[in-house]
C-alpha cells in the first residue's frame, strides 16, 4: 500500500519508504487514529501476556488482566478446566473482576449480575420480571487461554491458532540459557508508567546499539559487542541472547537473553540465580504505556540474590525510560518527519516497524 493510499486509509502518510531503511513517521507515535487501528487491528487477534499460572492453578480462582485495551478474565471452575472471557459485564458494560483470588462466582459490582467461573450468567435481579429475558444468551464472551511454564497467555480472538504456534522457537531458546522453567516461582509485580506511545517504548527494547552509551553497568556485565550479542528473528518472536562476561559469571545463568512476543510481550534472564521476568507493555494513550513487570525466580534462590537481580534490572530500566521520554518528546516536535535505522545493528526494530505497517495497512 502506498503513502497515499494509507494517507486515504485514515492514516498520516509515510514520506519514505521503511524499506529503504527510513522510520515509521514521527505522526504515527501520537496519532490517536493511529492507536485507534492499531488496538483493533493488532492487539484483538494476538497472545499476551495475562499473568502467572500460580494464581490460577487451584479449582476456584480467577485472575482478571488486559489485552491491549479488552479486559480479560481467566478462571479455573470447578471442573478444572482453564477459561478466558472478556472480562465485561454483559447488561451495561461494567468491568467485573478485579485483581485475582478464589471464588465460587463473578459478580458485577455495578448491579450485581453475577456468572459462573465458566462464564455463564448465573443471577441478574429483578430478570424474572423481564418477559422473554433469556440468561443463555448472556454468558461472558470467551477468549483463548494457554500457559506456557509459569505464564498465562490471552488471546481474545475465541477461534486463535494455539499459543505454542505463536511462541515458535522461543521454548527451546530459552532451555538453551540454563533456565530451570518448571522450577520457577513467581515474586513480584512491577508496573512501570511512561509517557510515551507503545512502540517508542518497545523499539528501545528491541536494540542494544544504545547500551554502549546509556547502560554502563549492563555493558560491564554483558558483552554487547555486534560480534558477540546474537540477534535473530523467527516467525513471531524477536531474540537478543548476549554472552556474559566471564568477571559476571556468578550464577546458573549461561547466557542473557531477552525476547519479544508480538505485538507486545518481553521475556528477560538475567545473569547470576535462576531467574525470568515477563512484560506485557498495555498502551494506555497515544502518548502513554504501562510496562507491567513479573518477576519469577527459583525456588531456593537466596532473598540477597534476589534483591541484587531486581536492583540491576531496576537500574537498567531506570535508564531506559528516561531514554523513551526524551525519544517522546523529539517526536512530538515534528521537527524530524522521518528517522533513518541502522539496518544491521536496529534489525529487530526495522521488523517490529514492518509488522506494524502491514497490520494496519
Amino acid at each position: 500500500m502506498s503513502a497515499t493510499d494509507l494517507a486515504t486509509n485514515g492514516l498520516p502518510p509515510i514520506p519514505r519508504p521503511i524499506e529503504e531503511g527510513w522510520t515509521l513517521p514521527a505522526s504515527w507515535y501520537s496519532e490517536p487514529t493511529v492507536l485507534e487501528r492499531e488496538l483493533e487491528r493488532i492487539f484483538t487477534t494476538t497472545w499476551q501476556y495475562a499473568g502467572p499460572a500460580e494464581h490460577v492453578a487451584e479449582d476456584g480462582t480467577y485472575l482478571a488482566s488486559i489485552a491491549g485495551n479488552i479486559p480479560i478474565v481467566v478462571t479455573r471452575a470447578a471442573d478444572g478446566e482453564l477459561r478466558g472471557f472478556v472480562n465485561v459485564c454483559r447488561h451495561r458494560g461494567h468491568v467485573v473482576a478485579e485483581g485475582c483470588g478464589s471464588r465460587k462466582t463473578l459478580q458485577c459490582p455495578y448491579h450485581a449480575w453475577t456468572y459462573e467461573l465458566d462464564g455463564t450468567l448465573r443471577r441478574a435481579p429483578r430478570s424474572e420480571r423481564e418477559p422473554g429475558f433469556d440468561a443463555s444468551e448472556l454468558s461472558l464472551l470467551p477468549v483463548s487461554v494457554d500457559i506456557w511454564g509459569p505464564f498465562v497467555f490471552v488471546n481474545p480472538d475465541p477461534d486463535a491458532a494455539p499459543l505454542l504456534d505463536a511462541l515458535g522457537p522461543l521454548p527451546e531458546i530459552v532451555g538453551h540459557s540454563g533456565l530451570d522453567m518448571d522450577g520457577l516461582r513467581y515474586h513480584s509485580h512491577v508496573p512501570w508508567e511512561q509517557e510515551v506511545n507503545w512502540k517508542v517504548a518497545l523499539e528501545n527494547y528491541l536494540e542494544c546499539y544504545h547500551c554502549p552509551t546509556a547502560h554502563p553497568g549492563f555493558s560491564k556485565v554483558i558483552d554487547v559487542d555486534p560480534d558477540s550479542y546474537g540477534l535473530s528473528i523467527e516467525g513471531l518472536v524477536s531474540s537478543q541472547v548476549g554472552p556474559l562476561r566471564e568477571e559476571a559469571r556468578d550464577g546458573d545463568m549461561l547466557q542473557s537473553q531477552y525476547h519479544f512476543l508480538w505485538p507486545n510481550t518481553t521475556l528477560n534472564i538475567s545473569p547470576g540465580a535462576q531467574n525470568i521476568s515477563i512484560e506485557r507493555w498495555v498502551p494506555l494513550g497515544p502518548r502513554r504505556t504501562v510496562e507491567a513487570t513479573d518477576y519469577f525466580f527459583g525456588a531456593n534462590v537466596p532473598a540477597e540474590r534476589i534483591e541484587e537481580s531486581l536492583a540491576f534490572d531496576n537500574q537498567v530500566a531506570s535508564e531506559d525510560v528516561a531514554l523513551v521520554q526524551a525519544v517522546q518528546r523529539g517526536l512530538d516536535s515534528r521537527a524530524v518527519t522521518q528517522g533513518r535505522l541502522m539496518p544491521e545493528s536496529e534489525q529487530l526494530v526495522a521488523a517490529f516497524q514492518h509488522r506494524v505497517h502491514d497490520s494496519l495497512a
